[in-house]
């Protein structure tokens, strides 16, 4: 299972780039309204900037920055302590930080959300992370959803998104297809959830993330 101590089973900076996204869409198929997607995707977060967010609504998150010759994940798994005063340092999870991802990791929203990982990688290195100071993470959970298996994801959203896709359950072919990037179309959508409330949002989302689509 993908973790801090298996950073060789994370996929490189493009995969992890396109899983993003794709898990957004469906995310953003399966709930028009933004408060309950656990995956949002911006593909305009600031100049040559693309930003990844997942939040469970109770505490966890994970804050991906990418950029245009690296990406840095910030992840925050609340259970794992009582209090913000018990987090590990975070000096010593950014240990040899590339100072490009110095302002995103200090800066806001990070800052506030806290820190429990944090890995990069640049066009000159393998995926890193700084010293590690507690066995436990969270990043094993947090993770998971980037194993290149679109399976992973309909296996978890079946359960997180409960009686808001077909009778007949997400279609696998489906999510393969946003998986690989192909062009998302009406017939694809309606394969997923029987019907539609706003199609506008859904474009405007997918503006958002920087997805092909075609509904003509």
């Amino acid at each position: 299972m993908i973790s801090t101590k298996k950073l060789n089973l994370l996929p490189d900076r493009i995969k992890l780039q396109t899983i993003c996204k794709a898990i957004s869409v469906l995310d953003a198929i399966l709930s028009q309204e933004w408060e309950y997607r656990y995956y949002s995707y911006n593909n305009q977060w600031a100049d040559n900037e693309e930003f990844c967010e997942m939040r469970n609504g109770e505490g966890d998150q994970m804050l991906i920055l990418f950029t245009q010759n690296g990406c840095v994940i910030n992840g925050f798994a609340h259970e794992l302590y009582d209090y913000k005063e018990e987090l590990p340092a975070k000096e010593k999870l950014t240990q040899k930080l590339p100072e490009i991802f110095s302002e995103f990791i200090f800066g806001e929203p990070v800052q506030s959300v806290g820190t429990t990982f944090c890995i990069w990688i640049t066009e000159q290195n393998n995926w890193q992370i700084g010293e590690l100071e507690h066995f436990r993470d969270g990043s094993d959970d947090l993770l998971k959803i980037f194993d290149e298996n679109p399976q992973t994801y309909i296996d978890w959203a079946t359960e997180y998104f409960e009686g808001s896709y077909i009778e007949s359950g997400i279609p696998l072919e489906t999510a393969s297809k946003i998986y690989n990037g192909q062009t998302l179309t009406k017939k694809m959508v309606l394969t997923i959830v029987e019907k539609l409330e706003d199609w506008k949002q859904l474009e405007t989302d997918l503006n958002e993330i920087g997805y092909p689509y075609d509904f003509n």
